[in-house]
C-alpha cells in the first residue's frame, strides 16, 4: 500500500460514521496515481464536507504525500462500494 492510499485511507475511516464500509483503490490513469474513495451510505458528505473543504484538504494532503514521492496524485470520492 502507497503513503498517498494510507493517509487517505486513514483520514476516511476517522471521517466515516461506519469505518468498515470505507474502501481505498489506487490505480493509474495517464501517468496519475488515481486515489479512489469509496464510502458507506450517507458518510460521503461527510468526508466532502462544507462546500467541498475536506475533500480539498485531503486532495491537497495527498498531492503533498505524492509530490515528494515525485508522482501526481489525484483523489476522487465515490458513494458505494468499488467494483469487483
Amino acid at each position: 500500500m502507497g503513503d498517498v492510499r494510507a493517509l487517505v485511507e486513514v483520514v476516511a475511516r476517522a471521517l466515516a460514521d461506519d469505518p468498515s464500509l470505507v474502501a481505498v483503490t489506487e490505480g493509474q490513469h495517464r501517468g496519475v496515481s488515481v486515489v479512489e474513495v469509496f464510502m458507506g451510505p450517507g458518510d460521503l458528505g461527510r468526508i466532502i464536507g462544507r462546500q467541498g473543504r475536506t475533500a480539498q484538504a485531503v486532495r491537497t494532503l495527498a498531492a503533498t504525500v505524492g509530490e515528494h514521492d515525485g508522482r501526481k496524485v489525484q483523489v476522487e470520492f465515490r458513494d458505494g462500494q468499488p467494483p469487483r
